[in-house]
């Protein structure tokens, strides 16, 4: 490598991973957006049991989430990716054979288990593989699988089940994890050779669970989450208030788009600059196309904020999530990313149980509207958080650029 050539982002290894990701989150959606309408139409259940068995899944993972960084650290990346991958993909193709709602509800909390491991170990191992000094581009580029699978895994499933029966959707689905072991067969990963320092004989404590560095902006994740919500949950329901539900599928799709040709040039930016310069404008372009939504009366309108929001919070979680391990040593890389998917997790559940109260009194426009708001007190709370917390941070960026350029 020339002295002033950065090193590789897109090497074997990390191609591996991020298809990991992305096929394991393109399940997760399809099963989000296709299983209430099995529970509904195929087991005869009701509404709210339709929503049970989305929110099941939550729950394990959320309660696997602080275990997961300790399992990751102590079995090592590789033999936890590998049993995780196999374990998901089994109880993939559980869904084939199961009958009727509890022994669905049962599996779904397995399946949540597999979950909150594995997408712990598929992001500690992304961050040992991207180089340090390009962190945040790499990370981006990562996430962005989990954007991606936004689109394609609603789309895939509600486009299969017009023509093939529910059965014959998770056929599909398992048959496509067998990809994704494949991939998970060739990802090479560097475990710690030496132990750290706090695993040396001693009383358990929270650090066994959590990286507590990491937990301030890990919490502002949850609150960004809490707030995006709204829009996963309830964007086709307000599209069709609208009289837009025929161009509602096309919301995520501008929403990749703007994000897939945006995130290059901001994960550039997060190295260079730092994260202040990001991430602040993101929080506030997302609150912007969240107040675009809410008062969004036609298609052109309704787009724009799938843009906006595309680029705001699109580009937020990669950012937060490349703190969040920049904030941790290296040897707590997983427990760093089990804090921050925990909290992530639980601003997603908790933002879709609590804001679909919300919407019963307000209506979905004022609901937006009042995201939007809450957004920008967001932005003033990390701006506060920042000037707290990266003055070590931002040492450690200033010494990778000095060191960067002295290559």
């Amino acid at each position: 490598m020339k002295a002033n050539e950065k090193p590789p982002i897109w090497t074997k290894d990390f191609l591996s991973i991020s298809f990991v990701h992305f096929i394991v989150f393109v399940i997760f959606y399809t099963f989000l957006t296709t299983l209430p309408l099995y529970v509904i139409y195929e087991l005869g259940g009701t509404e709210a049991q339709g929503g049970l068995v989305v929110t099941a899944m939550f729950i394990t993972a959320i309660l696997m989430r602080p275990f997961s960084g300790s399992l990751v650290e102590r079995l090592g990346r590789k033999k936890i990716l590998l049993s995780c991958v196999l374990i998901f993909t089994a109880t993939t193709f559980g869904y084939i054979w199961t009958e009727g709602f509890t022994a669905l509800m049962l599996l779904r909390l397995v399946h949540g288990i597999s979950f909150g491991v594995l997408t712990t170990a598929t992001a500690a191992i992304a961050a040992d593989v991207v180089p340090d000094e390009r962190r945040g581009e790499g990370l981006g580029y990562f996430t962005m699988s989990m954007n991606l699978a936004v689109v394609v895994g609603p789309f895939l499933g509600l486009t299969l089940i017009q023509y093939v029966s529910f059965k014959y959707l998770f056929i599909i689905l398992s048959i496509i994890m067998i990809v994704g072991v494949i991939c998970s067969l060739v990802v090479k990963t560097v475990e710690q050779s030496h132990p750290a320092p706090e695993d040396v004989k001693r009383k358990m404590s929270i650090h066994d669970f959590l990286e507590l560095n990491a937990l301030p902006i890990a919490l502002m994740s949850s609150l960004v989450a809490f707030a995006y919500s709204g829009v996963i949950s309830f964007i086709s329901v307000y599209a069709t208030e609208l009289g837009l539900e025929k161009i509602s599928s096309y919301f995520f799709l501008v929403f990749a788009v703007t994000m897939l040709l945006t995130r290059p040039y901001l994960g550039r930016l997060f190295d260079e600059r730092g994260p202040k310069i990001v991430i602040l404008p993101c929080l506030i372009i997302f609150a912007f196309g969240l107040l675009t939504l809410g008062i969004a009366e036609s298609a052109v309108l309704f787009l724009i904020s799938a843009g906006l929001i595309g680029i705001g919070y699109g580009t937020l979680l990669p950012s937060l999530l490349s703190i969040s391990v920049q904030s941790s040593a290296g040897h707590r890389n997983s427990y760093a990313t089990a804090t921050f998917f925990m909290m992530f997790d639980s601003g997603i559940a908790l933002g879709s149980y609590f804001l679909g109260i919300v919407v019963s009194f307000t209506g979905f426009s004022l609901l937006f509207l009042y995201s939007a708001v809450f957004v920008l007190i967001l932005t003033v709370s990390f701006y506060v958080v920042f000037n707290r917390i990266s003055a070590s941070s931002s040492s450690e960026w200033k010494e990778q650029e000095v060191e960067t350029a002295g290559k």
